[in-house]
């Protein structure tokens, strides 16, 4: 794996590409279902890869980066919280190094000089579930999860049940105060648990946090109730009015009001405090009888930190110092070739299961064959894996030394595993550079990509079919029944067609099932007929329940390269129906339309053009539509003077960063851009101010300086 400053503008694309698909997954898995498939310090890697290549290339950032989300959708077992203040999450240092970038950010942030301190609040980052408890009149009224950050899940009668959460609060606590922190088992609590399912034949839980986050989401407060939780408070959403002026200061009237904060939580006024901190909360980490992975920093005075304000998904007066990684070796059993939507041939290890850090490691991503070349991976070597790093898990080098004595350089396919057309490296047309990864030719005789491109089609970020999953795909696909999204709904006018593939494919199983045990071949029974047709029946209504979508989520489903789900919803609100979009991409200004829009840069405009460039692909998504109703996308909501306008700031800033400016426009519904087009609705210009200004006249843009732009929007 390169590092990010080695890495082309065309690599670093399709990197951030693959990172915001991979991380969107692990999202769901951990927040939404309790069923993490990597670590954390896997998930942070993939964050910190993201977070360095979107350094490196900051007009390459999507408009579905990971930066941009926090969390994963609530579950529908539970009714929905909405929350009153986002619960977003923290950005990661994982060095002294960024711990110091950390600080100088926040003092150029807030126009400081370098060698001004900040003090901030250090306290141990618990390794457990989030939650916002909401108090009136010093009265619990609701507990939530955090959910994707906006909207959480309802878990009231089951945070009641934790002796640590107060139901009424001591002292004179605000009218409306929102107090958040983590759930978490301890060690000894989470032994016992484990004794007891192992007892009553349950399955047990991989480690605490897992155990916390199962018990805290049960539907049966009993089951809660049963189980030792504890929690931490550590910050605030809603409040009625701060009594306090610092994070410290807070902190401790969350302990006057009956609350439990972690009792080593220390203010740290210099860089040399904080890392003496850090390593001190390290050397405990053991003894401390609870999960923990990093230290949490917070600048303290509460001022600052309203100054600082948040970025999409965490807040910059705040940063979470990771604990470092953990290795283990084992064997490269096989390279097996994957196929993607993208006509990608990823090559996957298969490893001989490894246990790093609690967690069974049994794949890693080899990325691509230059990466197998470099590192000279063949199979059968040893090789040491990290649960953290570049990739999810990293194979951080190979022990040549138990290297078999017969042991042959691995040879990447040059033809596609699945259709045996030509696999290529596509050479940049700008750069003279070739691509680095090996792409099947194949296009749409590729089954590996049609079905790809299926399966992601009703994936939840998607169309969210409920029944449709990805065997049921590949079989329908097999029988010739799903070719393109718009088959899926022609699925509805054939369901005797559907039941008898299901059918045979059942009893296909079942005597494959029965030959295996050596039993005599069986009978389908009425109860089976019964059952399918009523698998049939519950596909069909929810196939017809989908044919309502709205136009977010339609764009989204499409599997345009570079188009997520945050790309999808920035494009449905700037052209609101479906009609309007695709006119807009008949237009010969559709790709200097979409690069107007902010979060929305060339290389995204690109890929969706060469999408609408496709004759085939119109034609699919016209044949689409004949089944379907979009619904348009609300209109943003006026609930400032500048929601919904595009602001260009030029010139020189005498009141405020340039930051700082930005980030409160966005926060008022303002859209940011950084150049001046017809478009373009206020353009406040200072001092210096340029090209920009010639253009705002040239389009007759409203212009304003800062004190007006300051007086607009409310000082």
């Amino acid at each position: 794996m390169k590092p990010a400053d080695k890495l082309t503008s065309a690599e670093a694309q399709k990197e951030l590409d693959r990172l915001a698909r991979e991380i969107a997954i692990h999202d769901r898995r951990y927040h939404g279902e309790d069923a993490p498939t990597i670590s954390d310090a896997d998930y942070d890697a993939l964050r910190r890869r993201n977070a360095q290549i979107e350094a490196r290339f900051p007009l390459l950032v999507r408009a579905d980066s990971p930066s941009h989300r926090v969390g994963a959708k609530v579950s529908e077992k539970f009714a929905k919280v909405v929350h009153a203040r986002p619960m977003l999450s923290l950005d990661n240092a994982f060095s002294d190094e960024d711990v110091a970038d950390f600080l100088g950010r926040v003092r150029r942030f807030l126009g400081l000089k370098e060698e001004e301190d900040i003090a901030v609040t250090a306290e141990p980052k618990i390794d457990g579930l989030s939650a916002s408890l909401r108090y009136e009149h010093g009265v619990l009224v609701q507990g939530a999860t955090r959910g994707d950050g906006a909207e959480g899940e309802d878990i009231t009668a089951n945070l009641r049940t934790i002796s640590d959460i107060p139901l009424r609060l001591k002292g004179n606590p605000p009218d409306v105060l929102e107090v958040r922190g983590e759930v978490y088992m301890t060690h000894k609590a989470f032994e016992a648990l484990n004794q007891r399912q192992e007892k009553d034949g349950k399955p047990t839980y991989a480690n605490p946090r897992n155990a916390a986050a199962g018990s805290v989401r049960q539907l049966d407060p009993a089951i809660s109730a049963s189980r030792k939780l504890n929690f931490f408070a550590y910050t605030w959403g809603e409040i009625s009015e701060l009594p306090a002026k610092t994070q410290s200061g807070m902190l401790e009237k969350f302990t006057d009001y009956g609350f439990a904060v972690n009792p080593l939580v220390k203010r740290c006024e210099t860089l040399d405090q904080i890392l003496k901190f850090y390593s001190s909360i390290e050397s405990k980490r053991a003894k401390l009888g609870y999960d923990i992975d990093g230290v949490v920093y917070k600048v303290d005075r509460l001022d600052l930190q309203e100054r600082l304000g948040f970025v999409s998904r965490s807040p910059r007066w705040a940063i979470a110092h990771k604990f470092p990684a953990e290795q283990a070796e084992t064997v490269l059993e096989d390279i097996e070739i994957q196929v993607g939507r993208t006509g990608k041939l990823a090559p996957v290890a298969r490893l001989k299961p490894v246990t790093v850090g609690g967690v069974v490691v049994r794949n890693a991503t080899l990325h691509n064959e230059d990466e197998i070349a470099r590192k000279d991976v063949r199979i059968g070597d040893t090789v040491v894996i990290q649960r953290a790093g570049d990739v999810i898990p990293q194979i951080v080098r190979v022990l040549e030394d138990k290297r078999p004595k017969n042991s042959k350089p691995y040879k990447f396919p040059h033809l596609c595993p699945v259709c045996g057309s030509h696999a290529v490296r596509e050479v940049d047309e700008k750069t003279g550079k070739q691509d680095v990864d090996r792409r099947c030719t194949g296009g749409l005789i590729c089954d590996a990509q049609t079905v790809e491109r299926l399966k992601y089609f009703v994936a939840r970020d998607g169309f969210d079919i409920e029944g449709l999953g990805g065997t049921m795909i590949e079989l329908f696909h097999e029988k010739g029944l799903l070719k393109e999204p718009a088959d899926i709904f022609a699925l509805t006018e054939k369901p005797e067609k559907v039941s008898k593939v299901l059918a045979a494919h059942r009893a296909a199983l079942s005597e494959e099932r029965r030959a295996a045990e050596g039993k005599d071949p069986v009978k389908t029974k009425g109860k089976k007929e019964e059952r399918e047709d009523k698998v049939v029946e519950n596909l069909m209504a929810a196939i017809e329940r989908r044919r309502k979508i709205g136009l977010d989520r339609l764009i989204n489903a499409l599997g345009i390269r570079h188009v997520g789900e945050t790309t999808a919803r920035l494009i449905a609100r700037h052209y609101r129906t479906i009609n309007a979009f695709l006119k807009g991409m008949e237009s010969d200004e559709a790709r200097a339309e979409l690069e107007s829009l902010e979060g929305i840069g060339g290389v995204v405009a690109e890929a969706i053009c060469d999408f609408f460039d496709e004759p085939h692909n119109v034609k699919a998504l016209h044949r689409l539509l004949e089944w379907l109703d979009v619904t348009p996308m609300a209109a943003p909501a006026k609930s400032s003077p500048v929601s919904g306008k595009t602001v260009v700031f030029t010139g020189t800033l005498e009141k405020m960063t340039r930051q700082e400016a930005k980030a409160r426009a966005e926060s008022l519904g303002a859209k940011v851009s950084g150049s001046v087009s017809a478009k373009t609705d206020i353009v406040v210009a200072g001092p210096g101010a340029g090209s920009k200004l010639k253009d705002a006249q040239k389009h007759g843009v409203q212009v304003m300086d800062e004190d007006a732009w300051l007086k607009l929007i409310g000082g």
